[in-house]
């Protein structure tokens, strides 16, 4: 083409984008109002690769870790670097004052790692303090609810046993990011916005995250140098840059003029755990999870209730297998509520649990046409025989599946100082009645809800993926495997199906279970003959847009050792390879 028809066709261009004589910026996207693709059709390909592969919910983030598995590192640093870069870009979801789980495949020892980075509650959190208060529960945000953070010290733990670079190397990047500025993607700006009010409470958390008094609108460039600060102390004196160092100290500096109940001891003697995996059998493959306090094995259980029936055959539009999960997700549920607790307090029947001489005593409680009410915890002896996440596929086929989180959307609302991130608010998760497993104690985990997830196949790694949002997470992740190994889906359409998600079950917390069985949420790609059968079933059906959750996962093709990866539109992300 002419030089003139290049020229005449960008003028074309920009003048369908200019309005007023201003490039119109990206229309901002409310949280959870990303239109889903056609239903049970993609709205993108399969991403495939031969090498390495990054998944998560910022594109930028991706490549920050694609880069490093380019440079030469492994999955492990790739992990690193992309959460880190996480915490920057979407910082409402995750960042250092939260908490991380992981599992690991080590391709050297053949072997699943899997680490518990989830930080434990003050030495002084009692439930006296909250009785003093008169407090039935504990409250969801400020300094009452906060937790220690354990992030870093689950990068530190990850880098020196798997990593082959340093934090100094794989921080660098989101430092850069941090202070020259970064445009906030669309769906991030929608939640970003949904949190101005709970922002707006704080000094802190005003100057650090509204710029100009507002959320950034998508496309806006965000800047965070005291969140640079904050990595540049990890990545020259590592974990004790942050839980020994200035850091620390403002957070308990502010903890003491605010009313919070930390102390300086509260994070010298923060562990992470390294943990066994535990699993179980579906069809076929295995299907890896973190232990409690994490919820993870509601995954396992509702599989065991759903491998009784022929799913396949049933479709995945078939009303027949949605009132089946969700029969299944209510029992998990019910058990989830009074048995998930950190096991260095409580007795946990775990391996009971998971089991399946346990599956087949609680599948005689459903009935395929009616709905279950008022569900109570099984007897696990019968049986005897919660974000971001990212996942990293490397050369070597070293896997990393980690999900991170601050729980609520900017957690406790409060930036401590100027840190640059805020403190989560996982401490509202304790139940305060003291004969609840998940009751408040000093130096406790409190029950959590994110769960990194993996799936060997023959024992080796098939699937690495996981599915955010809250208690939607083991809901979303028996949506995906179902639709994978019993429809036959492909990676990418496994996760953008249209979703239902049940609320309303009761929680470790202590807050019942609503007396009529709960709300089913359906998104807007369900169809409305599905939705009037499960009705007439006995479900209080409701619709909504979309539901919560967040989707990244990346498969290793048995055959021909290729990576396909996929990300849902419900996020802004992307599964990127080389």
């Amino acid at each position: 083409m002419p030089s003139n028809g290049i020229h005449k066709v960008f003028f074309h261009v920009m003048g369908l984008i200019l309005v007023g004589g201003f490039l119109m910026a990206p229309k901002p996207v409310q949280a959870g109002d990303r239109n889903t693709p056609t239903p049970y059709r993609t709205g993108r390909s399969v991403v495939m690769a031969p090498h390495g592969m990054v998944a998560t919910s910022q594109p930028l983030a991706a490549q920050v870790g694609l880069d490093v598995l380019k440079r030469g590192g492994n999955a492990i640093d790739a992990a690193i670097a992309t959460d880190a870069a996480m915490g920057l870009m979407e910082p409402m979801s995750c960042g250092i004052g939260g908490d991380l789980y992981a599992i690991i495949w080590d391709a050297k020892t053949q072997k699943l790692y899997g680490l518990n980075a989830s930080g434990r509650s003050p030495y002084r959190a009692t439930r006296e303090v909250f009785a003093a208060k008169s407090l039935k529960e504990i409250p969801s945000s400020g300094p009452l609810s906060w937790s220690v953070p354990g992030c870093v010290d689950g990068w530190d733990i990850l880098q020196r046993r798997f990593g082959t670079l340093s934090l100094a190397q794989l921080l660098e990047p989101s430092i850069r990011y941090a202070e020259e500025g970064f445009p906030v993607t669309e769906v991030i700006a929608g939640y970003w916005r949904a949190s101005e009010a709970k922002l707006r409470k704080y000094p802190d958390s005003a100057r650090t995250y509204l710029p100009d008094g507002h959320a950034p609108k998508a496309g806006a460039v965000f800047k965070n140098p005291s969140l640079a600060r904050s990595y540049r102390d990890i990545a020259q004196q590592g974990r004790d840059g942050f839980y020994k160092g200035r850091t620390a100290q403002e957070i308990v500096h502010f903890s003491d003029k605010n009313e919070g109940l930390f102390s300086l001891k509260d994070f010298t003697d923060d562990e992470p755990t390294w943990v066994e995996p535990v699993n179980t059998r579906y069809r076929g493959y295995d299907v890896w999870e973190i232990p409690p306090p994490g919820q993870g094995i509601a995954t396992l259980q509702m599989l065991n209730l759903l491998e009784g029936y022929d799913l396949k055959r049933m479709g995945a539009q078939s009303p027949e297998y949605w009132h089946l999960f969700l029969e299944a997700k209510k029992l998990a549920y019910a058990d989830r509520a009074k048995y998930y607790a950190d096991p260095a307090f409580a007795k946990i029947p775990v391996n009971e649990l998971i089991s399946k001489p346990y599956a087949e005593q609680r599948r005689k409680l459903i009935q395929t046409d009616k709905a279950l009410t008022n569900i109570e915890a099984g007897d696990p002896k019968l049986g005897q025989s919660d974000t971001i996440y990212l996942c990293v596929v490397d050369k070597d086929r070293n896997c990393v599946s980690l999900i991170q989180s601050n729980y609520a959307g900017f957690g406790s609302g409060l930036v401590p100082g100027d840190v640059g991130f805020v403190l989560q608010n996982r401490g509202a998760l304790f139940a305060l009645d003291p004969a609840h497993l998940n009751t408040l104690e000093p130096h406790r985990r409190p029950f959590h809800t994110i769960i990194p997830a993996l799936v060997t196949k023959e024992g080796k790694p098939w699937f690495v993926f996981g599915v955010m949002g809250g208690d939607m997470q083991p809901q979303g992740q028996v949506e995906v495997l179902c639709n994978l190994i019993d429809f036959d889906m492909n990676v990418q359409e496994a996760g953008e199906a249209p979703r239902l998600e049940h609320v309303g079950s009761a929680t470790p917390t202590g807050r019942p279970a609503k007396a009529d069985g709960g709300t089913v949420e359906a998104e807007r790609g369900i169809p409305e003959a599905l939705v009037k059968e499960l009705i007439a079933r006995g479900h209080h059906v409701t619709r909504k847009k979309t539901n919560g959750g967040g989707y990244q996962g990346i498969l290793i093709d048995p055959i021909t050792n290729m990576l396909y990866g996929g990300s849902e539109a419900r996020k802004d992300g992307c599964a990127v390879g080389y």
